[in-house]
């Protein structure tokens, strides 16, 4: 067993980025702007292959990343949080909508319009870091292949310099240069997301999708990626994507978050303002999930179970798509479809009855 892994349960608490002077503030300047952006997979039926619906996996998505920020997206599962992320990197190619990507020179691209053909050089610059650090990694190549097939594939190292290049690189996700030889299957699920990180820094990428990057680690060795995500992000100036479903570990590596619900937005703010007084139902009832270390805090506050089911994508109801499990629903909720709108600076909010609800946050940090 190697050294790295029988210390990974010996790991520091996440930092708090509200409270880590070292961490990079975000800059103003956007990186990336998704307007409007939509996923809709069609329903096939019959021998004729007739399209009978669509499921609306992302249906109206808008949001804005500035350059050196963390974006937390956050949301049931099934709520289309990955597959916002595959369409931002073009694994999948949206139904509608634009994806705005600003480049290091000034040239605005819209990332969702343009053939794969035109995509290759806008792929080096964003990358994926994957769910599961098993199924991502190839079991027949060797560390030294899987990091290195984007140098050589985009022509950029070969032979002793990619060698080079690669030991670098896992190094700095705190893997050693003996390893390169090694298979996928000779570590940890840690080790393997280390790897995983590593292969998405080949390129010096500026924008990184971590989708779901923790979430199939054990507790202890989330703490250790967390603080490995945020200590790269430093040193690399990265502007990360972070989907997730942990609200615990979105509000320590988040400066802003955005709530999902059956495929479209229905809060964002500022970490701190959307945990301390959200101002949607749903992310109250999130909230209200989130493990409370301090046993003095565990009796405050309550549990929100939602009744009833999710939302079929494929035949959401009318109105808004939350009104069949929500306690604080009206009339005019089942009718009309509440827009996504800024109810604070900073804090936007898609439901009817916002400025009227008294909801009940967490304590931060």
């Amino acid at each position: 067993m190697s050294a790295q892994r029988s210390g990974e349960s010996l790991v520091p608490p996440p930092r708090t980025r509200a409270h880590d002077a070292s961490l990079p503030t975000p800059a103003v300047r956007p990186l990336l702007e998704v307007r409007n952006l939509r996923m809709w997979f069609p329903i096939v039926k019959g021998m004729f292959g007739r399209t009978v619906g669509h499921v609306k996996a992302v249906d109206g998505v808008d949001f804005t990343i500035s350059e050196g920020e963390t974006l937390g997206l956050v949301g049931e599962s099934g709520c289309g949080k990955t597959t916002t992320g595959r369409c931002v990197v073009r694994i999948t190619k949206p139904t509608g909508g634009e994806v705005i990507y600003h480049t290091a020179s000034g040239e605005s691209v819209d990332l969702a319009g343009l053939p794969n053909r035109q995509l290759k050089t806008y792929r080096r610059e964003i990358r994926m870091i994957f769910q599961d650090p098993h199924s991502s990694l190839n079991p027949r190549m060797p560390v030294l292949d899987i990091v290195g097939e984007p140098l050589r594939v985009n022509g950029i190292a070969s032979g002793r310099e990619l060698e080079d290049r690669v030991a670098e690189l896992i190094g700095k996700v705190g893997l050693r240069p003996e390893y390169l030889r090694r298979y996928p299957h000779a570590f940890s699920g840690g080790e393997r997301q280390r790897i995983g990180i590593a292969r998405a820094l080949a390129l010096d990428p500026r924008l990184v999708v971590c989708d779901e990057a923790v979430s199939a680690l054990d507790v202890s060795v989330q703490a250790q990626t967390v603080n490995l995500l945020q200590d790269l992000q430093q040193e690399f100036a990265l502007t990360y994507l972070f989907v997730a479903h942990d609200l615990s570990v979105v509000e320590h590596i988040s400066d802003r978050v955005a709530v999902m619900y059956v495929g479209k937005l229905v809060e964002i703010a500022e970490t701190d303002e959307l945990f301390a007084a959200p101002l949607h139902p749903y992310t109250e009832a999130l909230l209200s999930a989130v493990p409370k270390a301090d046993p003095r805090l565990r009796n405050k506050g309550r549990r929100i179970r939602l009744g009833g089911e999710v939302a079929d994508p494929a035949n959401p109801p009318s109105g808004c798509y939350f009104h069949p499990r929500c306690r604080y629903a009206k009339d005019r909720c089942t009718v009309d479809e509440p827009a996504l709108r800024e109810i604070r600076p900073g804090h936007r909010v898609a439901c009817h009855f916002a400025e009227e609800l008294d909801l009940q946050g967490v304590a931060v940090g």
